[in-house]
């Protein structure tokens, strides 16, 4: 029998709206729909992150452009969006697949007890043969707990169930080394192991993407390196093919156990040419032993927006990224930036010039604090038996406990130039 995959899949606004006329591609999401079926009979469990409700309330309300107003936007994902989940329900009806809709911010998730509500939903969905359908409650966002697109949702959704893979639909069939609408000499690229040693020009620079989405392929190499990070295989592929997405995992599935990198590589180029496997990127994930496991520090990692930051010295550094770390004390802080409250997420950063921490300062991982922005400034350098001297009150000895502090399983390399690499 073959193995069966948790799957992912993001469908981008173009993927369901035609970007002239701004009809819903009704034929193209009857193709999604049977191939997502097609896998739900083969066993995998399969959740769709969906854009879409602000492009269907605005051509229901027969608008050409989208409104600059803040409520203007919230009341036509309202109405967007029941349309959207509607049209998915008559499709996905017909070949009797139940689905179920799961709106979220990052408000929703503020909360571990809330992350792992959200994460028991989808799973009990999963374990009955459920199909969610995820989008941002567009209703109700505001920018501080918006995830700022779906692609970056679709990671952490995938995150958050453990996916095996991830996989981002998009207009053009795969990565390339440039835009290969103005470029025919753009190289299409197979299989990225290293993200960071990626050499291409993204929609930022191209002018790639959709009049009617949000994203890009810039977004989606962000998406890409949190699903590496977190042992999940993210891919790129056609969203006007939906049916690749079989072709694929067959494929995979063929090839599960002992392939090297480069032999995968190899056998991707000779099944492409021979046309047993559509053109698609794939991010491999990190290796087992430096992906994220823990479902605490994925969710202070990525489901919390950081609102400031705390400046340390390279000995606290070290002291939190040791094997039996300690929590994150006050006597090495340099600085705070930000305005920030209690049990809130910040930033960590790491810098070698006390007198000019802001300068240098390198990001390198996210911590919940136990005081406020401005306490931690009074009691900063300062040992932890002195702070109900300062304060007048000690909540913790830590600014933050160890249990909240997470840092991510490959350090920028920017940390190279504070700390020796040998050290990490």
């Amino acid at each position: 029998m073959s193995k069966q995959f948790t799957i992912v899949v993001k469908l981008g606004t173009s993927s369901l709206v035609d970007e002239v006329t701004r009809e819903p591609r009704i034929a193209n999401m009857s193709h999604i729909v049977e191939t997502i079926v097609k896998l739900r009979r083969q066993g995998h469990k399969i959740v769709i992150v969906s854009s879409g409700a602000i492009a269907f309330g605005m051509k229901r309300m027969g608008l050409e452009e989208k409104p600059s107003k803040l409520a203007a936007i919230q009341a036509l994902a309202s109405i967007g969006q029941g349309r959207l989940i509607g049209l998915f329900d008559d499709l996905f009806r017909q070949m009797e697949q139940p689905i179920a809709q799961i709106l979220i911010t990052r408000n929703d998730i503020m909360d571990f007890t809330q992350y792992k509500n959200a994460q028991n939903t989808l799973n009990e969905l999963l374990d009955n043969g459920v199909i969610p359908i995820v989008n941002e409650n567009d209703t109700l966002y505001v920018s501080e707990i918006k995830f700022g697109d779906n692609d970056t949702l679709s990671a952490i959704t995938a995150g958050l169930i453990h996916a095996d893979y991830l996989f981002l639909m998009t207009d053009v069939q795969c990565l390339y080394t440039d835009n290969p609408r103005t470029n025919p000499d753009a190289q299409p690229i197979l299989i990225v192991d290293k993200i960071d040693d990626l050499a291409v020009k993204t929609d930022t620079e191209s002018g790639a993407g959709s009049k009617v989405g949000t994203g890009g392929m810039t977004t989606k190499l962000i998406a890409a390196e949190l699903g590496t990070n977190i042992g999940v295989t993210t891919i790129i592929t056609l969203s006007s093919q939906p049916h690749y997405i079989l072709d694929i995992v067959s494929h995979i599935q063929r090839q599960a156990g002992s392939l090297t990198i480069d032999q995968q590589r190899e056998a991707m180029k000779e099944d492409v040419k021979a046309g047993k496997l559509p053109l698609h990127t794939r991010f491999l994930s990190l290796p087992q032993d430096t992906q994220i496991k823990s479902d605490k520090r994925f969710w202070l990692l990525h489901g919390l927006k950081t609102k400031g930051a705390i400046i340390i010295d390279q000995g606290c550094f070290l002291a939190l990224t040791r094997k039996n770390r300690a929590g994150l004390l006050s006597v090495g802080i340099i600085d705070v930036e930000g305005q920030f409250h209690e049990s809130e997420c910040v930033s960590i950063k790491v810098t070698k010039d006390r007198a000019n921490p802001f300068e240098d300062a390198v990001e390198v991982g996210h911590c919940r604090v136990n005081y406020l922005a401005a306490e931690i400034k009074l009691i900063k350098g300062h040992q932890s038996s002195e702070i109900e001297g300062i304060l007048g009150y000690a909540d913790s000895e830590y600014v933050a406990h160890r249990d909240y502090l997470a840092f991510p399983p490959v350090m920028p390399p920017s940390t190279d130039a504070l700390v020796e690499p040998e050290v990490l």
